[in-house]
């Protein structure tokens, strides 16, 4: 290092990337404003585990048959959507020089991104805190395939689904060549590219892939305590998902966190509340994890925008009017067991709308540079902006999806759905070798035993025979 001529300075003869490294200090430019670097490694880090947290959740509102391959996918979902992103999802979106609707292939495989300002951070490290957002998104919206869609193929349509949906819809919206950002529309952290993409499509995915062959049978999460820590993983994750959206370390971010935490916590209050009048004073304990869920959907657009007693109401409106819609999905005759398109697609609406209303300009300006009012703050018109977000990503992102499950559904190797006679076996038997959720086999050995010794197989309160086969 100390036999090269240090220059202080950004080297313009290699603007795409930063400079030469073995010329210039390509690290200068942020000496002086680290602290917002390393603000954005850490969110990065906490962001990955809403990636499991998502697995978990799914695996335990499943039946156990099928519980083992969400947690499958979980893993693979990051594995595929991270190699995505790195070939061309970064440049198809986030690309200096990109249309209005989609970005071109300047940086494909992330060519000549590496320490180019993006505000206080290398982009690079821009690059990698995006990259969860994606695949977060992508693994929400797996969910539509519930218990009876292929694993293989669901990754096929990840891969593509990432590419032709979440791309271009995340360039509308955050690039600043997008069509949406110019409107604009106001959209913190992901309430259409994420949420309203995701919801939509495990709609289209549900619709295509057909009702299930057990559908008429009602079925309880048969893990409430994976549900419950996934919604931990969740939302610890989503505290940084949101506070790191600022891309810097002001208080503006630090806001964003506190919104976040109050929204989710205001949602559990509204589901739980809605719950007990609609089921007669009874609680759930998944019902409180789907309200905090909801809380943090609908704070998601919404997080750096608005102030606290609007992120507190957000969060209870955003759940309520998912709780009183918990069967949506029986109401359109599409079975969408998991609640994809409730939490997220309709949670993910009513926040982006919400946004517009409440957001205001005193707490946006907190970063310093930016201006965003809403209808409270005397600008109206941003009511207008956001259902313009809302219906065109809901209409593109449903459509889009469907024609490429149609596509799927009938090329060879492809087919999206697994026969029935796996359906009613269960996935995770079919396509895992010796593995089971909860090592259920030592469970039923143990119970055999007992069995043998003369002692009554567990019962519940009421006398039933307690059956581990669902």
């Amino acid at each position: 290092m100390s036999e090269l001529e240090w220059n202080p300075v950004w080297n313009t003869s290699r603007p795409d990337n930063g400079g030469d490294p073995h010329v210039v200090n390509v690290n200068a430019p942020f000496d002086a404003n680290g602290y917002h670097m390393v603000w954005i490694m850490a969110c990065t880090a906490v962001v990955w585990p809403i990636i499991p947290g998502i697995g978990l959740l799914y695996g335990g509102l499943a039946r156990r048959k099928a519980s083992l391959a969400l947690l499958w996918q979980s893993f693979l979902v990051s594995a595929t959507i991270s190699f995505q992103w790195w070939v061309f999802g970064y440049t198809l979106t986030y690309s200096p020089t990109a249309g209005p609707f989609i970005g071109d292939f300047r940086h494909i495989g992330l060519r000549d991104v590496a320490a180019k300002p993006i505000g206080f951070l290398p982009e690079i490290l821009f690059a990698v805190f995006q990259c969860f957002f994606c695949v977060a998104t992508v693994q929400i919206m797996i969910g539509g395939a519930l218990e009876r869609g292929r694993l293989v193929p669901s990754l096929v349509f990840s891969f593509i689904w990432a590419t032709v949906v979440y791309c271009p819809i995340a360039c509308w919206t955050w690039n600043s060549n997008g069509w949406l950002y110019n409107l604009p529309s106001l959209d913190y952290a992901g309430g259409g590219p994420v949420h309203i993409a995701s919801g939509m499509s495990a709609l289209a995915y549900a619709l295509v892939l057909g009702k299930r062959k057990e559908r008429s049978v009602k079925h309880r999460p048969h893990n409430v305590t994976m549900v419950f820590l996934g919604t931990c993983f969740i939302w610890f994750g989503w505290l940084c998902f949101n506070g790191g959206s600022t891309l810097n370390a002001t208080v503006r971010a630090m806001y964003a966190m506190f919104n976040t935490n109050i929204a989710a916590s205001t949602g559990i209050m509204g589901w739980v509340l809605t719950d007990y009048f609609r089921k007669n004073g009874k609680f759930s304990v998944v019902g409180a994890c789907e309200g905090a869920i909801a809380g943090l959907v609908g704070i998601t657009p919404a997080a750096g925008y608005v102030p606290v007693w609007s992120a507190a109401l957000i969060g209870f409106v955003t759940a309520a009017v998912c709780a009183s819609l918990e069967d949506v999905t029986d109401w359109i005759n599409i079975d969408e067991g998991m609640d994809v398109f409730k939490l997220h697609g309709i949670g993910g609406i009513v926040g982006s709308i919400l946004t517009g209303i409440f957001a205001h300009s005193d707490i946006s300006m907190l970063d310093g540079v930016t201006n965003a009012p809403g209808a409270v703050d005397g600008n109206a018109i941003q009511i207008a902006y956001q259902l313009a977000d809302v219906v065109s990503i809901s209409a593109y992102a449903f459509t889009a999806s469907a024609i490429i499950l149609f596509v799927m559904k009938y090329i060879p190797g492809l087919s999206i759905r697994a026969p029935e006679k796996v359906e009613v076996m269960g996935i995770d038997a079919h396509e895992f070798h010796n593995e089971e959720v909860g090592d259920w086999g030592m469970v039923q050995k143990d119970h055999d035993i007992l069995g043998s010794m003369m002692i009554s197989p567990p019962r519940t309160p009421q006398g039933e025979t307690v059956d581990k086969s669902a």
